[in-house]
């Protein structure tokens, strides 16, 4: 599997973005917008990005907290999820999803990108893939546990792509009603589906927190995102 760092220019200035190619055929296939959640693409990011990449993806995650502090790889622990947390706080979302449209047209022209485009988003990054599939049609859009999702669940109308939605049903910050008003939303929405692991908490996926990670739902929740983005944006693996 190969590994290497883009530059994309931005209006103010410009941001890495971490390319990861698969390791079987011909080292190209669908691409997939991987956004990162307030860690920063981190341990638990590369991860995702090299379990992806082995399913034949190209894979590229951008740097989104560049205008804060560059290339911020948050600690897994209480005192690193606080400061992950306040640089959250300082964060500018529409840029970010700017940031995200320039990642994923920089992905669609990369050479060994073939199959179409989508976007995997996770807590943080789950928000950023919602609002930028209102944006831009994409061949997939998958969002674990997405903050902003609830509040703008009404911006499902505009959404054409394929859309999965995962949530835990026990997530402390995003409270089951909301959760609720989003499976209301869905409802009668064919390119609409929802995966509630209703005694999953918050960013119960992150393999890399202990604080947060739960292994069944998360093994759960992955294999339906899998055969999600296997049906909708399918590799040649």
């Amino acid at each position: 599997m190969q590994k290497r760092i883009d530059r994309i220019a931005a209006h103010d200035g410009s941001f890495d973005v971490h390319i990861w190619l698969p390791a079987t055929g011909s080292g190209g296939g669908p691409g997939i917008l991987l956004i990162q959640e307030i860690y920063g693409v981190g341990p638990y990011i590369a991860k995702v990005a090299e379990e992806l990449a082995a399913l034949g993806y190209v894979v590229a995650a951008p740097d989104l907290f560049w205008r804060l502090q560059p290339n911020w790889i948050g600690e897994h622990t209480p005192e690193g999820t606080a400061a992950s947390i306040e640089l959250a706080a300082r964060f500018d979302v529409p840029q970010a999803v700017a940031d995200c449209a320039l990642t994923l047209a920089h992905l669609g022209e990369l050479p060994e990108v073939t199959g179409g485009v989508g976007a995997l988003g996770f807590c943080l990054g789950g928000s950023l893939a919602y609002l930028l599939a209102t944006q831009a049609e994409l061949g997939a859009v998958v969002a674990f546990y997405g903050s902003a999702v609830p509040e703008a669940a009404g911006l499902m109308e505009r959404i054409g792509s394929p859309l999965l939605l995962v949530f835990g049903g026990s997530d402390p910050y995003i409270p089951r009603d909301q959760v609720a008003a989003v499976e209301q939303a869905a409802a009668g929405r064919d390119n609409v589906l929802m995966h509630v692991e209703e005694e999953a908490g918050h960013a119960f996926h992150n393999s890399e927190s202990p604080m947060f990670h739960q292994p069944e739902p998360a093994a759960r929740a992955w294999r339906v995102a899998r055969d999600f983005l296997a049906e909708h944006l399918p590799t040649r693996s």
